[in-house]
This record gives structure tokens, sequence and C-alpha cells, in this order.
């Protein structure tokens, strides 16, 4: 008798999403007409994993070593990565004047993480359209500058690459150096910022921004993360300011106004945007430990950005909070978080760090270079974030699998992974309750 094939469910199709777009994208770049001279398969495939996964790690310097037809490719792949595939194939069925049916709608649900179907169509559509404008108006912005300085050709090209870069938060820059040319420049630092926090914020907090007039109607999830990008990226940016403002290796041989704008953006680009205006090699300890924790809590949910997200970080901070003062639920702007709630961002965190662990294991294996280099690397590989303190071009071929395998889990979410591979089953037994002493 033949056994019943199990039907694919929404993070089986998005995990194949990826890896099709991924191996797709890396034969591409591994085109003659993509690069200058010749690159290895694996360099290619790692790229375009970093740009699907929107990382920003790089093997390779993007702006030497591929032509123009790569680096579109390339641009092409960041855009895919941050809105993600199905974005796009919502975008084509509407286009062909067709409906989504309930299992595009339960897809479109898990790509955008989340817990309901209703309002999938109009958030998508929205989605793309708040792409369009933000990324034609950061390219019209950054042009300001660049256009004058690289000519009209090279210039909206740069502008408009640096553009899609920054709003899908994925960090590639077409200079070897990133953005280091600008540390103080307002003009830079301020588009730029504005493209990757606009994109990491999360799409349905735009949507509820745009659809809601006051503070007090806004969904508890816009409120926390609105709150708490405030206060993470302000006191952020107040701690680096403090730790680095004698650095002469980052900051310290800034200008006042060029310290204050260095040590914003700083700030604000560990949390999934991989932008950098000051050598990262060159950061002290406390401060790289801080960028550490940034790139661990990542950015928002259903936005382009990854890491654990910053609503599963306060919803644990708050329970623990709730545990602490004795109270059973936890509470935030007079509403009560859910259990399940409390319990996915307990999963999520768990998860995350032991993956992280894994991977710091891996890497100090096989890679000559000091353990904190090697910590950096995998936390911002599994956030997606694209920091890095030189080791990327110097990695192994093991190294490289262990970096892509850890950004693919990074985008896709450790959790929407799990749910992959795992087999779904139904608790028909429920056992006595026994006593586990912890603490």
């Amino acid at each position: 008798m033949l056994k019943k094939r199990r039907p694919i469910n929404p993070p089986q199709v998005l995990a194949a999403g990826f890896i099709l777009s991924l191996f797709a994208g890396s034969l591409l770049l591994w085109l003659p007409v993509s690069v200058t001279g010749s690159i290895a398969y694996i360099d290619a495939l790692f790229m375009a994993a970093s740009a699907v996964t929107v990382t920003g790690l790089g093997v390779v310097d993007p702006g030497t070593t591929f032509t123009r037809f790569g680096q579109i490719v390339l641009m092409v792949l960041i855009q895919l990565g941050g809105l993600g595939f199905m974005s796009f194939a919502v975008l084509l069925v509407l286009a062909l004047g067709k409906k989504l049916g309930l299992r595009e709608r339960m897809l479109v649900k898990e790509s955008f993480n989340q817990p309901t179907i209703g309002g999938m169509v109009r958030l998508a559509k929205m989605l793309l359209l708040f792409t369009a404008v933000l990324e034609g108006a950061g390219t019209v912005l950054l042009a300001i500058r660049w256009v004058p300085e690289y000519g009209l050709a090279d210039g909206l090209f740069f502008s408009m690459f640096h553009a899609v870069s920054a709003f899908n938060n994925a960090g590639f820059s077409l200079w070897v150096e990133n953005l280091t040319g600008y540390p103080a420049d307002p003009l830079i630092n301020s588009v730029i910022s504005i493209l990757f926090i606009s994109g990491g914020i999360g799409f349905t907090v735009v949507y509820d921004l745009l659809h809601t007039k006051k503070f007090r109607f806004l969904s508890l999830h816009t409120k926390l993360m609105l709150s708490g990008t405030l206060v993470l990226n302000a006191g952020a940016a107040l701690l680096f300011f403090a730790l680095e403002y004698s650095n002469p290796e980052t900051i310290g041989n800034l200008s006042a106004s060029g310290k204050m704008w260095a040590s914003y953006f700083q700030a604000v680009t560990p949390r999934t945007a991989g932008f950098n205006t000051i050598d990262i090699s060159g950061l002290g300890m406390p401060a790289m430990t801080m960028m550490l924790v940034l790139m661990f809590i990542g950015a928002g949910s259903a936005s382009t950005g990854s890491g654990i997200k910053l609503t599963t970080f306060l919803v644990i901070i708050l329970a623990v909070q709730a545990y602490l003062r004795g109270k059973k639920e936890a509470v935030a702007f007079e509403r009560r978080i859910s259990e399940a709630a409390v319990t996915r961002a307990l999963a999520v965190a768990v998860t995350s760090l032991l993956i992280v662990i894994a991977g710091v294991f891996l890497l100090s294996v096989t890679e000559q270079a000091p353990y904190h280099v090697l910590v950096f690397e995998v936390f911002s590989a599994f956030g997606t974030v694209g920091l890095s303190m030189g080791l990327t071009p110097e990695l192994s071929s093991f190294g490289k699998a262990v970096v892509m395998l850890l950004m693919f889990i990074g985008r896709l979410g450790p959790l929407t992974l799990a749910f992959a591979l795992a087999r779904t089953e139904v608790d028909v037994v429920r056992y006595p309750k026994g006593e586990v002493f912890t603490g």
C-alpha cells in the first residue's frame, strides 16, 4: 500500500524558494559576462547567498570583481531577498488579473510572519509601493552627492545600488572600504540610515502607521517596535560615543560633529543593516560587545532585516520583569502578552543562541583567527548584518559553507526552518505533571 504523500507546508515552500533563488543567482554571477576576471563557483555561491539573505558579507569586492551586469544581478538578488519571492509572486498574480487562493494567502502569511491570512493582499501591495517610493527617493537624494562626484551614469547607478542595498538591509557597497569615506557626511549618513531603519522596522508597522492616526490606537506590536527602536537606537548611540570617543582607530580623530554622526550610524547599523562609516576592526572590546548584542537582537518582524527580532527581545524582557515582580502575565501599554507569544519568543531566542554557539565552534575548528573575530563573524552572519572584522575573504571553503548556512538560517528564521524540517504531530496524550527544580 502506497503511503499518502504529505503536502508541502508553507515553511518548506519558503525554504525551497530561497534555495532556488540562491543557486540561480550563483550561476548568473559565475557567468563570464558578470565578472571582470574569473571567480570560483563557491565564491559566486557565497555572494549570491549573501545577497539573497540580504547579509552583505563578501568574499570578493563587488565593485571590482563584478561587471555592471554582475552588479545588477547582485542588486536584483538583494531586492528579491529583502522583499521575499512571495511578494513578487503576489505582484505577478495581481498583474495577470487573478486572485490569490487560500494556499497562496497562507504562503504570504508565512512569508510576512503574520498570525492570520486577513489583509495579506493589501499588505503586499503596500509593501511594494512603499519600497518603490523609498528606494526612488533614496536614489534621488544620494545622487545629489554622487552624480557630481562620479558623473551622471556611474553616480546614478551607485545611488540606486546603495538605495536598494540600504532599504533591504543588505549592507553591500560598491567600494571596498564601504562608506568609510563619508563618516561625517550628513546627507549620506541620514539617507542611508533612514532607508535601512524604514526597511527594518517591519512592513506591518508601516501599514499600521499609514492607517492609524493616533498612537493609542496603534497595535501593541507597533507600539513596542516604535518605542523599542527609539530607546535602543538612542541608547546605543550615546554608549558608542562614550566608549569610542578617544579611540584613534574609529572616531577619535573626527571632529565633534563627525563623532556624533559616526556614533549614531554605528549604533543603528548593527541591527542588520551592515554598512559602516568607520573601520570595524578598530573597535574596542566594549563597543564590539555592544554590537554583538545589537546584531543578535536584529530588526522587526516582517521586515527586510533578521536577528531574533526586537519584539522577541522585548517580550522576553517583559516576561522576566513580570516574573520578578510576582505577576502571572507580561503586560505592555495596558495590553496582556499571551503565553504563546512568550513561549515562541523564548524558543526563537534559545534556538538562535544554540545555532550561534554551534557556528562559533565550527569556525574555531577550521579558521585561523582571533576568537573575538570569529564570534563577530558568526553573529554578523546569523543576524544577516554584513559587518566584518576582515575575516570573510580569508575563510576556508568549509568556513564559507558554515557562514552561508548561518546566513540562510538567519534570514529564513530558525523556527521557520525547524517547521520546514519537522513532522507536525498532534498531541493525543496528556501526561501527569512533574516537578523540575530550576534557577
